[in-house]
């Protein structure tokens, strides 16, 4: 059904008002209306292409790989497996929502100091201590007793680091590949974030259905957030655009 649905935006929606002869909403100008421009089989091949072209490089790959460990250590884990290990270890329902929402405050500020920094500071290096903070922080996590300070530590520390590898990220794609082609080549990459967090939201409930408990996939988000820190490492340090 997804790809059906997927197929019909792709033939049926459009951008622009302009693409089927009407005007923006509030525009009443005289003006004649722009070209429309081709249709979507150009689009879907400049993606494929894309992709062909990236994929040559090992900077797409490191930046894909890492990507996928970051969506497995946030919306495949945290945010679909937090609430119930809470209740595993005695937290309600409502106190459990509650750390997840103040960790959404906090990333808040996080991405926000994070794209500060990412026009500063070497992007490689912010990588690695993201995620290896990060995976230290869920491989601790089960030794906090689930407390509610050691909660409210797991909550701010995890938070502020949610999503602030998505600007060091973006930064590197736009650098290696051109800013021409940097949409595309982060939506492949954004792909492989998508790819994780589905296989660590299926491998975390498996490890709670099979072994009755959530932490080995913790610590196993852990340490692919520990190998993620070391990949971004193999990343050269002069930027070196791999598309024209």
């Amino acid at each position: 059904m997804l790809c059906v649905s997927a197929f019909a935006v792709l033939m049926i929606m459009r951008d622009r008002p302009s693409d089927l002869g009407l005007r923006p909403f509030g525009d009443h100008g005289t003006e004649p209306l722009p070209a429309s421009p081709p249709s979507n089989a150009p689009i879907l091949a400049a993606a494929l292409g894309t992709l062909r072209d990236a994929s040559k490089s090992r900077v797409f790959w490191a930046l894909f790989l890492t990507f996928a460990i970051c969506g497995a250590s946030t919306a495949g884990l945290i945010q679909v497996h937090l609430i119930p290990m809470c209740l595993d270890f005695g937290i309600p329902q409502v106190q459990a929502a509650s750390l997840l929402a103040a960790m959404g405050i906090f990333d808040f500020f996080g991405t926000i100091c994070s794209g500060w920094l990412s026009d500063r500071f070497d992007n490689r290096w912010l990588l690695f201590w993201y995620y290896g903070l990060r995976g230290l922080s869920l491989v601790a996590l089960p030794f906090t007793d689930f407390s509610f300070y050691g909660l409210s530590l797991f909550a701010m520390f995890y938070g502020l680091d949610w999503i602030a590898t998505v600007p060091p990220t973006v930064r590197l794609t736009a650098q290696r590949f051109g800013s021409e082609r940097a949409n595309l080549v982060f939506g492949w990459i954004f792909a492989g974030h998508q790819i994780g967090a589905a296989t660590a939201a299926f491998g975390a409930g498996l490890s709670r259905t099979l072994l009755a408990t959530y932490l080995p996939a913790f610590f196993a988000a852990g340490a692919l957030c520990l190998i993620a820190a070391a990949i971004v490492l193999t990343i050269s340090r002069h930027p070196k655009p791999v598309l024209a």
